[in-house]
């Protein structure tokens, strides 16, 4: 048996006076998600548990069958194990972004979009002035990269709650400076970066072009590396791989053994968010070796955020007109597969945010006896009674069917 999980992240939404009253997956041309809708089962689940915040690390462990409470791993070292970091029991990984600081307040979240070369150039200065046998950093890509503390007492010492910056976005930084085990080390550092990072020339340059300079670091989202049995354990002996432009789920993904296949991501051509004609080949190629194949595609929680109703649309055809469409080639060719396409949280464009609420879902495939419904979208969905309030649980009766005849 092929199994196929597509988790195209952000599609679902709330209804709009601009589209008549109706949501994004309502209006937009899905013939493809229709059909699996048509030959399938419909439903609802919920990925983000009470009391956490509805992020990509939480719905991703949720979604390959991993109780988040249980689980619980930050994007630090999520991140740090796809870029193969090896941390030590003493050592906790922070995702460290570079933000843009103004008269005390947290301005920009991603540095004016700063690029990686530059990032680059800024990591190795801070390596240079600020590392030492206790403090590492490494590079990622764009604004988002990663910095591990050592400590004797590990996660223990350094468990501060420390706000993501998007939260702070407007606010004074002193109002939301980490709190509890471990500030003085981290607020520090951050201090101590916006003192080397002010008069950088890169910074000076941005300055010159009217960017947001990158002049100071962020930290949060910390954590060891979390022990994870293998999904091939868990899934009587399952192979399987995935594939996604995201670091946090390359990381998850990584850390259950699941193989990670890298795709560039596209900025230009006809389909301008993402190379949907790349993914979807990459899908149906690992099946002549895996039985197991997880695509995130990430286009429409983007433009939510971006709160781009138009290109939230536009990259949802899109997503339908390749990448589902070759799916159903790829299920309609073979006689045991199943397909189990879901997202990880619905996004919403008019508030640019993410929520706890359930998501619609889709299951077809070998065993799995269709519904009568006709159509995908959030209503179809909710009228359903196939509904998952545990969204780790999904996965385990999409492999064995239970809860899905």
């Amino acid at each position: 048996m092929k199994y196929l999980l597509i988790i195209p992240d952000g599609i679902g939404d709330h209804s709009s006076d601009a589209l008549g009253g109706k949501t994004p997956l309502a209006v937009s041309r899905i013939p493809n998600l229709n059909y699996f809708a048509k030959v399938g089962k419909v439903g609802t689940v919920r990925n983000i548990p009470d009391r956490l915040e509805p992020a990509t690390h939480i719905a991703i462990s949720s979604l390959l069958g991993y109780e988040p409470k249980r689980y619980l791993a930050g994007p630090g070292p999520l991140e740090a194990a796809n870029m193969e970091i090896k941390l030590e029991k003493d050592e906790v990984a922070f995702r460290m972004n570079f933000i843009t600081e103004s008269d005390g307040v947290l301005a920009d979240a991603s540095a004016g979009q700063i690029t990686s070369k530059e990032a680059r150039a800024l990591i190795a200065f801070l390596n240079k002035k600020l590392s030492s046998e206790f403090v590492r950093f490494f590079p990622g890509r764009e604004h988002r990269h990663i910095a591990v503390i050592k400590d004797a007492r590990g996660f223990q010492a350094l468990s501060a709650k420390c706000p993501p910056p998007r939260q702070v976005v407007g606010k004074k930084i002193q109002n939301h400076l980490p709190k509890g085990a471990g500030e003085e080390t981290i607020v520090k550092l951050i201090y101590d970066s916006k003192m080397l990072l002010s008069d950088h020339e890169i910074n000076q340059v941005r300055i010159d072009l009217g960017e947001n300079p990158a002049n100071m670091i962020w930290l949060w989202g910390q954590g060891g590396t979390p022990s994870l049995p293998k999904f091939s354990e868990r899934f009587n002996g399952l192979t399987g791989a995935s594939i996604s432009t995201v670091d946090l789920v390359k990381g998850f993904s990584r850390l259950i053994g699941l193989t990670v296949t890298e795709l560039p991501v596209k900025r230009s051509g006809p389909d301008p968010d993402f190379d949907y004609r790349s993914e979807a080949k990459a899908m149906v190629d690992l099946f002549e070796e895996k039985d197991f194949v997880c695509v995130h595609l990430r286009a429409c929680d983007v433009a939510s955020r971006l709160g781009d109703l138009a290109q939230k649309v536009a990259s949802l055809e899109a997503i339908d007109r390749y990448v589902i469409a070759a799916a159903r080639e790829f299920y309609e060719k073979s006689k045991n597969v199943r397909v189990l396409i879901v997202p990880m949280h619905n996004t919403l464009y008019r508030t640019k945010s993410r929520t706890r609420e359930p998501v619609p879902f889709i299951a077809a495939g070998k065993n799995v006896v269709p519904d009568g419904v006709e159509l995908f979208n959030e209503t179809t969905a909710g009228l359903s009674n196939l509904k998952f309030s545990d969204g780790w649980k999904l996965i385990d009766s999409f492999i064995t069917s239970k809860d899905l005849n």
